[in-house]
């Protein structure tokens, strides 16, 4: 979507039109499914979760001041929701559902990367919690120390340590699981 066309968007959604927030959600709703699955790991709750941070992007769109993109401001609430989620359910760790990992007996090159990328993944969710969501916010998410210690209201030094950790571990993890 060209820039002045989603520049009008969110200013007929600070006008609260109906019409342009769902163009809104249609552009982004995918997109944000996935962040909030990334934490969230149930779709069911990763849907829940979506829907309640568009509510309230909308709700605090007057706030949106376009220092950065929409869908990185938006990608920060969604972020933030899950995590609020995950906090208030005290989610330690989620339970993997073993079916997605079963590996075939037949593979191809294409089919082992997919099983190394599910085997990290799998990993990532045994990290404890700080580090976990410090590694999935730097490793899958792709924000840099600065956003990650805003996002999680930590220093930059805490989230560089808890990345390094993170790492540490998940490698330890990955190596067990290959040998």
């Amino acid at each position: 979507m060209k820039e002045n066309q989603q520049l009008r968007l969110i200013n007929q959604c600070k006008g609260n039109n109906r019409i342009a927030q769902m163009q809104i959600y249609d552009q982004y709703a995918k997109a944000m499914f996935q962040t909030a699955f990334n934490f969230c790991k149930d779709d069911q709750v990763a849907q829940d979760v979506m829907q309640d941070a568009f509510i309230k992007a909308f709700k605090k769109i007057e706030t949106y001041n376009g220092e950065a993109s929409f869908g990185a401001w938006l990608k920060r609430i969604v972020i933030n929701q899950s995590l609020d989620y995950l906090k208030k359910r005290k989610i330690e760790t989620v339970e993997l559902q073993e079916s997605i990992y079963q590996i075939p007996l037949e593979t191809n090159e294409e089919d082992e990367q997919l099983q190394k990328l599910k085997m990290v993944y799998q990993a990532i969710e045994l990290l404890p919690s700080k580090c976990k969501n410090v590694t999935k916010l730097f490793l899958i998410e792709g924000y840099n120390h600065e956003e990650i210690a805003q996002i999680l209201d930590i220093t930059e030094i805490a989230s560089r340590s808890l990345l390094s950790r993170g790492r540490s571990k998940l490698k330890e993890l990955l190596t067990k699981q290959v040998s």
